[in-house]
């Protein structure tokens, strides 16, 4: 087994977006994913985007698609430190960052959202990145509980042009 295996989570493979067929599956998985967020009043990106968005930061990086057959259910953007910026911590050159964490509503607190993240970190780590970053909102405290249980401290804030809420930037180390 390796640590992107998961018995909990059987029949759900990982494997890299494929081509532009998926992004428009990808978008409506992230406003899913983010419904939550927003009826919490939270306009993340990911609540709203159009396909064309999401093709533009899929293009960041490196994109994770979990599959329950051929059904979409869950994501990651891995960006490597040349593609992270936009705060003084994110602008740091051993820093990369993961983006657009989502998971089909009902197979959310299973697990696979860990395993995504395990994922991204692993890459920062092949990388020879020293952190991996992310943000969320700094009133979607469930998320950054989340994140600071598997290691992720609060680094600094930032008001994103795009949001309504001030954001937390979380880091941990990866080597």
């Amino acid at each position: 087994m390796t640590m992107l295996d998961d018995p909990a989570l059987d029949g759900i493979f990982l494997r890299p977006l494929a081509d532009g067929r998926e992004i428009a599956p990808l978008t409506a998985l992230l406003h899913r994913a983010y419904a939550r967020l927003a009826t919490m009043g939270l306009r993340f990106m990911a609540t709203h985007q159009a396909p064309e968005v999401t093709a533009e930061r899929v293009a960041q990086g490196e994109c994770l698609l979990a599959y329950d057959g051929n059904r979409l259910v869950g994501s990651i953007l891995y960006r490597p430190a040349a593609r992270t910026g936009g705060s003084p911590w994110l602008d740091r050159a051993e820093v990369a960052s993961l983006a657009q964490l989502a998971v089909e509503p009902g197979l959310q607190s299973r697990g696979l959202g860990a395993r995504l993240m395990r994922w991204a970190e692993a890459r920062a780590a092949e990388d020879n990145t020293e952190e991996i970053a992310l943000d969320t909102a700094e009133p979607a405290t469930h998320l950054v509980a989340w994140y600071a249980s598997r290691g992720y401290r609060a680094v600094e804030t930032a008001q994103w042009s795009h949001t309504n809420y001030r954001s937390v930037i979380m880091s941990r180390r990866v080597r």
